[in-house]
Order: structure tokens, then C-alpha cells, then sequence
């Protein structure tokens, strides 16, 4: 048992020693790394970089003229939704299927619909995607 004793003391010392030598190369690199000048600029410049990356990006993706499609499938739903609330079954099942037409994804839409729309309103909208098929062939 003194044996194991002595083992488990000398991995733990060695584990201590590398866990300070990894902090001190940490530290020794940091100070390294800000005291030079070229490293500042560096970072500066890669920083208003991404940031004139992501307003550009930004701006693409929500830009309405861009977007006819994503205008285009909310319009169709919200048509769906209120034909949904005034009860007009046949209405809502044609604007839900020009909103699958539209849309992305499609799948996953539907998994949505299954879970919102009334099962009678869902099961319209499955039989009407054969049409939907044969308007995109």
C-alpha cells in the first residue's frame, strides 16, 4: 500500500508541475502576443471585417425586394389562417398549399401543419398534394 501511496504522490506532483508550466506558457504567450504592435492592428482590422461581413449579410437577408418568396409564403399563410378562422375549410386548404409551393421546406411545414390545423383541415391539405406535384412537374 506505501508503494501505490508514493505513486499516486508523484502523478499528482506531476500533473501540478504541468498544469503550472501550461498556465506560465499561457501567461508568457498573452504578454507576448499584446505587447506587440502589429498584433493590435491585426485584430482590428479582422474585427471591422466581420462586422462589415455580418451587416452585409444581415441587410441580404431580411431586404423585402430580395425576399418575394418569404413575402410571398406569409401572405399564403396568413390567407390560410384567416380563412381558418372564418371556417372556410375549401379557402384555407388552397392558400396552405400555394404557402407548401413556396416554402423551403416543405416536410417540415407539414409536420407544423399536423400539429396546428384541425385533423379534417390537415387531411384536405394531404389530398391536395398530388396537385401541388403536378403544378411543379
Amino acid at each position: 500500500m506505501p508503494y501505490v501511496r508514493t505513486v499516486l504522490g508523484l502523478l499528482s506532483g506531476l500533473a501540478a508541475c504541468g498544469a503550472v508550466a501550461f498556465l506560465g506558457y499561457c501567461v508568457y504567450f498573452d504578454r507576448k502576443q499584446r505587447g506587440d504592435p502589429a498584433f493590435k492592428l491585426r485584430l482590428r482590422e479582422k474585427r471591422r471585417a466581420q462586422q462589415q461581413k455580418a451587416e452585409g449579410r444581415g441587410a441580404q437577408l431580411w431586404d423585402p425586394a430580395k425576399n418575394e418568396k418569404l413575402q410571398l409564403f406569409l401572405q399564403e399563410v396568413r390567407m390560410g389562417e384567416l380563412w381558418l378562422s372564418r371556417g372556410e375549410h375549401r379557402m384555407e386548404v388552397e392558400h396552405l398549399s400555394n404557402a407548401l409551393l413556396v416554402c423551403g421546406q416543405p416536410q417540415e411545414l407539414l409536420k407544423v401543419f399536423k400539429h396546428t390545423l384541425p385533423p379534417k383541415v390537415f387531411e384536405m391539405l394531404l389530398r391536395k398534394i398530388p396537385l401541388i406535384c403536378q403544378v411543379l412537374l
